[in-house]
């Protein structure tokens, strides 16, 4: 059995009297994409800069690449933080070569990824341009390839599609996809859980410091089951005012989830005794709507 690219074993992380990070295990296995989820404040962050040695747990150990070592940085490592920074005065091929440099790689090798990366990513006549030059969405490109120019074995990206457009955030997801190929470790960080669903191998959720979900999509899913209605009406959430048996609803605007308690036959007869009915679909929830579920804010009965 191979040696995993990240291992957490019992790890807990305080600050003051908040616990950040409680008694967490989690396995990275190498060569994957692990998704990391959780609403702002739940941990997430600071998992990942424990995984960075940035910080150092209270309790607990964390193994990456097979090493407990505290350095800030591995030379096998590539991590993109989501509060983004480069050197604006700096030429974009000189400011690649020196994030290169700073994992060890010659300058010959570091030229070659540099214009496969550039041209990869569709740069290539903006090498020798100030980076204060760059668009934003140029900006965070460069940003990923200072990230993967070294070849690291395992990449951790922070919120990697944050602020592009949609072609920039398909070039940059088939990019990672790439890296996936050729055997790269990819922590994937973020908010979007459909992009979630459409890289991970593996997706790890965590909620007020404690590990909720970790497993494949389809494992996730499945300890769901078969309990949300996706319904498409002419009314629309009209349709839906007052109706039996509702227990919660999800508003998609021309589509709703709904969890229904009872038999879903009667309360198809139900709903198109009211409206007419263009979808009806009975599947597992989504990942959005195991998250929602998950972190929704609750109200407290007052004292």
């Amino acid at each position: 059995m191979s040696t995993p690219a990240i291992l957490i074993d019992r790890v807990t992380k305080r600050f003051g009297d908040v616990v950040a990070v409680n008694d967490l295990s989690l396995t990275v296995p190498d060569g994957s994409v692990y998704g990391f989820i959780g609403p702002n404040g739940s941990g997430k962050t600071t998992t990942l800069r424990m995984i960075m040695h940035i910080l150092l747990p209270d309790a607990g150990r964390v193994e990456v690449l097979g090493r407990s070592d505290t350095r800030a940085a591995h030379d096998d490592v590539g991590y993109l933080p989501e509060e983004r920074g480069l050197y604006k005065k700096m030429a974009v091929r000189r400011l690649l070569r020196y994030y290169g440099a700073l994992k060890g790689r010659p300058v010959g090798q570091l030229d070659r990824e540099i214009d496969r990366w550039l041209d990869r990513l569709q740069l290539t006549g903006w090498a020798d341009k100030r980076v204060e030059t760059l668009s934003k969405g140029m900006s965070q490109k460069v940003q990923f390839i200072a990230t993967v120019v070294a070849k690291p074995r395992l990449v951790i990206l922070d919120e990697p599609f944050s602020g592009l457009d949609p072609v920039n955030a398909e070039v940059l997801k088939d990019a990672i996809l790439d890296l996936r190929r050729d055997g790269t470790t990819i922590v994937f960080s973020t908010h979007d859980m459909s992009a979630a669903e459409r890289l991970c191998d593996r997706i790890f959720m965590i909620y007020r410091g404690n590990k909720v979900l970790d497993g494949t999509l389809d494992e996730i899913q499945s300890d769901y089951g078969f309990d949300t209605i996706r319904v498409r009406t002419a009314a629309g959430m009209a349709a839906l005012d007052r109706l039996d048996g509702i227990t919660s609803v999800t508003d998609n605007g021309n589509m709703q989830e709904v969890r229904v308690a009872g038999d879903p036959q009667a309360f198809l007869a139900a709903l198109a005794a009211r409206t007419a009915v263009h979808q009806f679909e009975v599947v597992r929830p989504s990942l959005h709507d195991i998250f929602v579920r998950i972190a929704r804010p609750t109200t407290e009965p007052a004292a």
